[in-house]
């Protein structure tokens, strides 16, 4: 894939599966160049597979879609005129959707009531005078804000405290109800305000902090959310779940049902159990700090109805060795059980798990499942495959049916790169699992050894963008999970601890060495190295100690340890938990401390909105660089955040492709390729 084939990527939503287990519904997403944004609409697929997938709405950009319980309605958000994503329904059958919401916020996150009558949703309010809610008010005339929080601001989010997400609800209209008509004219004269022809909306909670995840009870008296409402919340991470009355016509103080303020775990995506037996919730084990996140996993935990309200949930010791971070909801599946999705060796499983903590793996294989849904004895699930960054599948025995095909023009013009599974062998016996991407024709190829971030992150079998862009430039590329990453186990991921840069970095060069002695195809006399976040990191600390690298780009980088307290958003406990507090043995661990030691041709890269690696990461690393003599550049890109490699503008994401191509196709060329087409 080259960089201008970037409208080929469609990603897709979890599923959503009709009552009566027949029809699937996603919202499929891809990059659009003509208006610099990610446009998509929602698919709807027979379970059977009888007829094509068809396309249900026509938005610019439709999302997050759910059946009504009644199956008549499917509610989703659309983006309006600002670009703000607000709430909608269509009938099940097809039809004009009705936008429901006109939120100056946006919508972020909905649920529908066990009746199918109403809806509770997020939704940010803005201070008066910030954000455009007093007109003429720009963001530059805007009050000083007064901060006294640890936690006051989030990467992508920007400053939180002044616009807090809070919870409410909407009833929605029937399929046959009468299409509102706005007063004109003698109608309309005397009456003030005019009214907007959209359903009334109540506030349901009393809260200082954003609410989140909001689900009904089984018999929808009750709405639940996910929140950190205790004292002192903003110097630790737990997090816990309340409830409000669905019935509420004013905001009300929200009642605590899992969790407490000086607990040892953070709860979030709680669901209940189909016969409402039970409540599950996500939970990671934060210590008595509260801020003991580091290597944790994310396990399912469950509390009996007559248990509740309930301090805590502790999950059992074996069911801590599997992690289900990547899971965004649990599913209801059967009467006492849930379904969630798990990180395990760098793929993403589906498992049951019951309320007694008995856990079933219902699908397994080189595949990344992210969404499910469940009706009945069906399930369907959204998943990356080895040829696809995006599909709707039904699991069946022995495997998963594909209901979808979005990746079919991607395949035709492009070609993918399959994944070889490999592992090699450190040089202190430690196992070493990853993959290698071949790019066609014959070798000896260039070897891009490219890094992850997190740490506790993984690489893994499905599609990707990076290795697919570099290895239609004509190079090999190399992922593996060294050290330090997720997936493998808890200790795995500890083994970084106030060590990081010492076996993560041996695992990483014996990748690279084991690969290309196993495989002739690549040349191990021309390596580049390359890698985000903690990927950049690792990328710094490697051109420190090795000078084997022919170039590197390091983009968004955790550089200086000392200088990411106090600037990051999660810098505040972040750093300490992977490097120490010792000044000593954190500049030992520092790539900025090491920079009289590299000689690489480096690439800094970074986004001016990066509250997670602040952008003096960068500069700082940047001019270090310049003044000792390395070859470098520094490519810096307004208006994104961290996550811009994921999901910045398409032409920023294209133009970011292209600036690393041609840097490395500068130190790394590619014979067999020119440099302008190398680089799209």
């Amino acid at each position: 894939m080259k960089p201008v084939q970037l409208e080929l990527l469609t990603t897709v939503s979890a599923p959503s599966l009709s009552p009566d287990s027949t029809r699937a519904v996603v919202a499929a997403s891809r990059p659009s160049f003509a208006s610099d944004t990610y446009v998509g609409q929602l698919w709807e697929t027979r379970v059977d597979g009888s007829v094509p997938p068809r396309r249900l709405t026509r938005g610019e950009s439709d999302r997050q879609p759910r059946y009504s319980p009644d199956g008549l309605s499917i509610a989703f958000l659309r983006s309006d005129a600002k670009g703000k994503a607000q709430l909608a329904v269509v009938e099940a059958d097809g039809g004009e959707p009705q936008v429901l919401t006109d939120r100056p916020m946006g919508v972020s996150g909905f649920t529908w009531s066990p009746d199918s009558l109403a809806i509770a949703f997020t939704s940010r309010t803005a201070e008066p005078g910030r954000y455009g809610s007093i007109e003429g008010v720009g963001a530059g005339d805007e009050a000083p804000r007064r901060i006294t929080t640890f936690n006051y601001r989030g990467d992508g989010v920007g400053f939180g405290k002044d616009k807090v997400q809070g919870l409410f609800c909407i009833e929605v209209p029937g399929p046959d109800a009468e299409p509102f008509v706005k007063p004109r004219g003698r109608a309309a004269h005397g009456v003030s305000p005019l009214p907007t022809g959209r359903p009334a909306v109540r506030e349901l909670a009393v809260a200082a902090q954003d609410i989140g995840e909001p689900f009904y009870g089984p018999d929808g008296a009750w709405i639940y959310f996910t929140s950190a409402l205790h004292e002192n919340q903003d110097s630790d991470l737990r997090s816990m779940i309340h409830r409000v009355p669905s019935g509420a016509r004013q905001p009300v103080e929200p009642e605590l049902v899992l969790g407490a303020p000086a607990g040892e775990w953070a709860y979030r995506s709680a669901c209940w159990s189909l016969d409402g037996s039970a409540l599950f919730a996500l939970a990671q084990h934060v210590g008595e700090s509260g801020t003991d996140f580091l290597a944790k996993h994310t396990v399912v935990v469950s509390v009996p109805a007559a248990g509740l309200p309930a301090a805590s949930a502790p999950a059992p010791e074996e069911a801590r060795q599997v992690d289900y971070t990547e899971s965004e909801s649990l599913v209801p599946y059967g009467s006492e059980s849930v379904l969630a999705c798990a990180r395990v060796r760098g793929t993403g499983e589906l498992h049951r798990i019951g309320a007694d903590g008995t856990v079933d793996v219902l699908s397994a294989g080189p595949r990344f499942i992210h969404g499910a849904a469940a009706s009945g004895g069906t399930i369907v699930v959204s998943h990356i495959s080895e040829d696809s960054p995006g599909e709707c599948s039904v699991l069946e025995t022995g495997g998963v049916r594909r209901l979808t095909d979005f990746a079919a023009p991607l395949r035709e013009q492009t070609g993918v790169s399959l994944p070889r599974e490999a592992t090699f062998t450190a040089p202190d016996g430690y196992p070493v699992h990853g993959w290698i991407h071949l790019p066609s024709g014959p070798g000896p190829h260039p070897v891009l050894l490219n890094i992850h971030g997190g740490p506790f992150s993984q690489y893994g079998p499905g599609y990707f963008d990076e290795a697919q862009v570099y290895t239609a430039a004509g190079y090999a590329v190399l992922q593996c999970n060294p050290r330090g990453s997720s997936s493998y186990g808890r200790e795995h991921g500890l083994a970084i601890r106030h060590a990081m840069g010492t076996v993560d970095l041996l695992d990483v060069m014996a990748f690279l060495d084991g690969a290309c002695a196993a495989n002739p195809e690549l040349d191990a006399t021309r390596a580049g190295v390359l890698g985000g976040s903690y990927g950049g990191y690792l990328t710094a600390w490697a051109i420190a100690h090795e000078h084997r690298f022919a170039a590197a780009m390091v983009e968004r980088g955790f550089l200086d340890p000392t200088s990411f307290v106090g600037t990051s958003d999660i810098g505040w406990f972040f750093a300490d938990a992977y490097t120490g507090s010792d000044p000593a043995h954190v500049a030992g661990q520092s790539p900025m401390a090491r920079l009289d030691r590299v000689r690489t041709p480096t690439l800094v890269m970074h986004s001016e909105g990066d509250y997670r690696c602040p952008l003096e990461q960068a500069q700082r690393y940047f001019v270090g660089l310049k003044q000792r003599g390395v070859p470098t550049e520094f490519v810096l890109f307004p208006g994104e955040s961290h996550g811009l490699s994921r999901g910045g503008s398409p032409w920023h994401r294209r133009q970011r492709f292209e600036t690393i191509l041609e840097w490395f196709n500068r130190y790394l060329p590619v014979d067999a390729i020119p440099a302008a087409d190398a680089a799209g």
